[in-house]
Parts: C-alpha cells; sequence; structure tokens
C-alpha cells in the first residue's frame, strides 16, 4: 500500500468512526413528510423548530424538532408556515449522520 493510499484509508475510517459516534450521541433521528412534521409541531406545547436552507443546485428547507423524547426531521422545497407560538433557531446549515 502506498503513503497516499494508506493516508486515505486511515481518513476513511476516521470518517467512518466520527459517524458512528454522531448517531450515538444524537439518538434515533426519525425522517417525515413535512405534512407529518407540521402535526407534530401543532401537538408540542412548546415548539422549538431548527431551519436551515441546502442545497447546490436546487434550494430546499430542512426542519428538526424534538418531540416526546424522539428528534424529527424533514426536508421540503417549499418553506413551511409556522403559527406564531413556534420558536424557530435558523441554523447555517444542518447535518444528518449516516
Amino acid at each position: 500500500m502506498t503513503m497516499g493510499a494508506s493516508a486515505g484509508a486511515t481518513a476513511a475510517s476516521s470518517y467512518a468512526a466520527a459517524v458512528a459516534q454522531a448517531i450515538k450521541a444524537s439518538g434515533a433521528i426519525v425522517q417525515v413528510q413535512a405534512t407529518d412534521f407540521e402535526m407534530l409541531v401543532r401537538k408540542a406545547e412548546q415548539p422549538l423548530v431548527v431551519h436551515a436552507t441546502g442545497g447546490v443546485f436546487t434550494k430546499h428547507h430542512q426542519y428538526l424538532m424534538g418531540y416526546k423524547g424522539l428528534v424529527f426531521f424533514t426536508k421540503s422545497q417549499a418553506p413551511v408556515n409556522f403559527s406564531l407560538k413556534v420558536e424557530i433557531i435558523e441554523a447555517r446549515r444542518i447535518w444528518i449522520p449516516g
């Protein structure tokens, strides 16, 4: 194995370990449709939603929120409209491990 190949293998191994650690730290992340996400937000007493936009060629909106011990995630082309009781945190980026 060449030095470059060895370094690449080490980097890939480090990345895999980092992803595994992120999954352990974050717990279960449940991906749902945007309509289901809106329903969960309406059910929450004090909803806190994290929002970020992404996409290289097509812009999309990503949302995260905790509900009853789980983290829910959705991605949609159009922004989701929430009621005024929803606290929204604008994030630069949302990264989901895996």
